[in-house]
């Protein structure tokens, strides 16, 4: 049976009591999604991490290799890779502990859902964050 993305509600109650967002595949180049959507949640007070092993920093963030190099706890890992590397990040959000697996707009992987769905993670796919965030009227985390 296909994955089926949460309600409104339980989006709105995961973005509402995240504080940590990893994004993996995060790019310092400001014209690439991520660059973007990593700026906007920053904006609205969460701190965001980013992941990518050919970055050092971005956003005035320290960037990670893997998830696992994290050293503190994350709430959503937010996805933007192809889709054939999603099951593989599943499983690392699975072993930090993360609560969410969201894959980014145009990013669809079941085995990637099953995953982190078996591992106790709620699961987004196809959506953005950002517009999500947006459209849900999240306060920002300083307001809560």
């Amino acid at each position: 049976m296909p994955h089926g993305n949460p309600t409104d509600d339980q989006i709105r109650d995961l973005l509402t009591h995240a504080t940590t967002i990893a994004v993996v595949g995060a790019s310092s180049n400001p014209e690439k999604a991520s660059y973007g959507i990593m700026r906007k949640l920053q904006s609205v007070g969460y701190r965001v991490i980013p992941v990518n092993p050919r970055e050092t920093e971005v956003l005035g963030e320290r960037s990670y290799p893997s998830l696992t190099d994290v050293p503190e706890r994350i709430d959503i890992v937010d996805v933007f890779r192809r889709a054939e590397d999603t099951p593989a990040i599943a499983d690392e959000a699975v072993t930090i502990g993360a609560k969410a697996l969201w894959l980014q707009t145009g990013i669809v992987n079941e085995d990637a859902a099953a995953r982190a769905t078996a591992g106790g993670l709620t699961v987004v796919m196809d959506a953005c964050i950002g517009a999500t965030h947006a459209l849900l009227r999240i306060p920002p985390v300083t307001m809560r």
